[in-house]
């Protein structure tokens, strides 16, 4: 509705103003709305409006290469925010989603972390309807990132693995530990290897990670050995890499590798141990022995360094080497 209004206005005063004019125009026409709320009380198609709007948004996110558990989560997240403040797209202000975002916050008990997930998938939505001039100005673009305090996450050692490899009771987990640790990949890609997938000559595998990014990842002999043992026990003749102890001998999912690590956490004496921990603890190996940040981004495969930065913890004890190495 804004929009139609500035537009309007554009279009009748462009043949008396050159650019310079037409442009500052437009800056007023913006800033003069931005904080007005016009209601069309002929229009109450609002909701149809948004909803189309709001699946165009999403198939052009998949077209993006969005996995589907992304286009399901910008669902979740976009569709009450639409009904909550029901009013068209062109008429939302900050203010709108700030007190959206606070009021949901304090009914869902939401961290600072789930918080600014939320925004981050709120100023995607608008920056797409601000690029295909569905409205003038991303109202998202005044709410700043959420500071949180940067945590220091654990780690395993090198007592932890050996602990865990000793606990795993069989080749096929002792193998899945083995490439989670020595590759960094996620479960997911773990999960959807197949055994084509595996080159074991040049110690390498390509997986496919999110928005179905191919990468090659690499793991060591000892990976290598117990890949081949775990294989040499299978009778079976499913391409997958992983699979299940029973018949038919389906593909291992995400949760039974969740909760057979678990389950040799709780063995080991090591709570709440997932597939994640090996994924960090890989990148901060890495990178306490001189890995290149921008190669630790490469082999776990983030678009983003920052992300990378947020997985990889230098250890506290090289620090203190390295101070003594170059301060004294």
């Amino acid at each position: 509705m804004k929009s139609d209004i500035i537009h309007s206005i554009q279009l009748q005063m462009k043949p008396v103003l050159n650019q310079g004019q037409y442009m500052k125009l437009t800056k007023v026409l913006v800033s003069a709305f931005d904080d007005v709320e016009i209601i069309d009380q002929n229009n109450n198609l609002s909701d149809v409006d948004n909803h189309v709007l709001l699946n165009s948004f999403l198939s052009a996110k998949e077209i993006e290469g969005c996995s589907l558990n992304t286009i399901q989560y910008y669902r979740k997240l976009l569709t009450p925010m639409l009904k909550h403040i029901d009013k068209r797209v062109d008429n939302i202000s900050t203010d709108d989603l700030r007190g959206y975002m606070m009021e949901y916050k304090s009914q869902k008990g939401l961290s600072k972390v789930s918080v600014d997930n939320i925004r981050r998938v709120f100023s995607s939505f608008f920056t797409w309807l601000e690029n295909e001039d569905y409205i003038l100005k991303n109202p998202v673009k005044r709410i700043h990132r959420i500071k949180m305090p940067r945590v220091v996450r654990d780690t395993l050692n090198d007592e932890n693995i050996e602990s865990i490899r000793q606990c795993c009771g069989n080749i096929r987990d002792l193998a899945i530990v083995d490439l989670l640790f020595s590759t960094g990949i996620r479960v997911g890609e773990l999960v959807n290897l197949d055994i084509k997938d595996i080159n074991f000559n040049e110690r390498e595998c390509v997986v496919w990670g999110k928005g179905d990014s191919e990468r090659l990842v690499y793991f060591d002999a000892r990976c290598k050995l117990h890949l081949n043992e775990y294989l040499e026990t299978r009778d079976d003749d499913n391409p997958a890499l992983f699979v299940s102890f029973r018949r038919p001998y389906t593909r291992l999912g995400i949760n039974g590798v969740e909760l057979r690590l678990k389950k040799i956490g709780e063995k080991c004496g090591i709570p709440k141990l997932h597939p994640h921990l090996f994924r960090r603890t890989m990148a901060t190996n890495a990178i306490d022995k001189g890995m290149p940040i921008e190669q630790v981004q490469k082999l776990l495969g983030h678009m983003q360094i920052d992300t990378t930065l947020m997985y990889a913890m230098v250890n506290q004890a090289n620090v203190k080497i390295a101070h003594k190495r170059y301060i004294g």
